[in-house]
């Protein structure tokens, strides 16, 4: 078997197979060209994968008919707006300035943003940069987690616990106690703004903080596995700003999304290896990087961004004696290419309760990979309520 997968990846079997062999990756992961900061494209990936798998409204655009499509190429270009809306592009009117015109002057500028010397307002926020502030200068009241005040165009930032402890739906604020968006703040409140919800945490990777603490290659398995993409944040060691005049701005960072994963495959010469999407359309074949490598001189990554979108109920529908109960929610792919196998990854159990209080749920039929279930409608005149449960996420 293995000198046949050796033959199929054109490469010979150069030595006998190890223990714990492992070459999987998800299924259909969009890979767009940089646009308007690299942290913005790997948002654009990292949602748009999320909107072709379970969670259709994350993209309602015209492009692509409403479906993230998995370029950024041509007629698909539109498609830059999910991260960066702009006037004119992607169905919106030329008058109306969005992310691109108030806040992008051009690549590592640290103008004042766009909408000050124009005079005018800025729009209401509409796309994930606006979220995660990607490219918004105005957050200069205090530097950011002690580090930088910024940010300047096509750079973002996370407010990372220091220690190497996973932060989970952490919330920043400023000195007057209002919010100050990063990644993964700025993440959730774009999911709440699409009608969705997520738990989304940040964590420094192991080889940056040491001492077993710190996020690590079995974590990244785990995410994998349970069908869910990961970011990393990607910044130089021990750089932590540079000085532009009297400021403290952005170091050089970069953000890239994890897909997939080997470890141990001798063919490859790879022992944990690392399937990225790099934010520059880089395609399938030169987006391996080894887990402790040096690769870009940025990585080791300085942290790793996790998003798991949670499923929300669409439609209970009585039909004779049946109720048909449907919804969206992560349905990934997990594709092994040592044994050419694709499985589901995310499993759902449709439960129902007669009463909430105390709430009496109990399962409804098997779990199920489909996002809608018909059962039969056993208390017809009674109060009855449905919840999904998603079962086997990591911790």
């Amino acid at each position: 078997m293995l000198a046949d997968i050796a033959g199929l990846l054109g490469l010979a079997l150069l030595a006998p197979a190890l223990q714990a062999q492992s070459y999987v990756h998800l299924t259909d992961v969009p890979d767009y060209d940089w646009h308007a900061g690299c942290f913005g494209t790997a948002s654009g990936n990292l949602m748009g994968y999320w909107d072709r798998h379970g969670l259709p409204d994350f993209y309602t655009g015209p492009t692509g008919g409403g479906l993230a499509p998995l370029n950024s190429f041509g007629a698909n270009n539109g498609i830059r707006s999910l991260w960066a809306s702009e006037a004119g592009i992607d169905g919106r009117p030329a008058n109306m300035p969005g992310h691109f015109d108030d806040y992008y002057v051009g690549y590592e500028s640290v103008a004042q943003d766009r909408y000050v010397t124009a005079g005018r307002t800025e729009h209401v926020p509409d796309c994930i940069g606006d979220f995660i502030g990607l490219s918004q200068r105005k957050w200069t009241g205090q530097l950011m987690n002690g580090e930088c005040v910024g940010n300047i165009d096509a750079y973002s930032f996370v407010f990372w616990d220091t220690n190497g402890n996973r932060r989970v739906n952490y919330t920043p604020a400023n000195a007057a106690g209002e919010w100050h968006p990063d990644i993964q703040s700025g993440y959730k409140a774009w999911t709440r703004s699409r009608g969705y919800d997520a738990q989304v945490f940040t964590q420094l990777n192991d080889h940056r903080v040491g001492g077993g603490r710190g996020f690590t290659f079995e974590d990244l398995k785990a995410e994998i596995n349970a069908g869910y993409p990961v970011l990393f944040f990607l910044q130089p060691l021990n750089q932590m700003f540079r000085t532009i005049g009297t400021n403290k701005f952005n170091p050089d960072i970069h953000g890239v999304m994890a897909y997939g994963y080997i470890e141990n495959v001798a063919e490859l010469g790879v022992s944990k290896g690392v399937l990225l999407r790099t934010s520059w359309a880089s395609g399938d074949f030169n987006n391996l990087v080894e887990w402790g490598s040096a690769w870009l001189g940025l990585w080791p990554a300085r942290g790793a961004i996790g998003y798991h979108p949670m499923p929300k109920l669409r439609s209970v529908t009585r039909n004779g004696g049946d109720v048909t109960i449907s919804w969206d929610g992560p349905s990934s792919s997990l594709y092994n290419v040592l044994s050419g196998e694709t499985t589901p990854t995310h499993r759902y159990q449709l439960e129902r309760a007669t009463t909430l209080s105390p709430s009496n749920f109990s399962p409804v039929g098997s779990p199920t990979t489909e996002r809608s279930v018909t059962v039969q409608d056993c208390c017809a005149g009674e109060n009855t309520f449905y919840r999904v449960v998603l079962l086997g996420s990591p911790p």
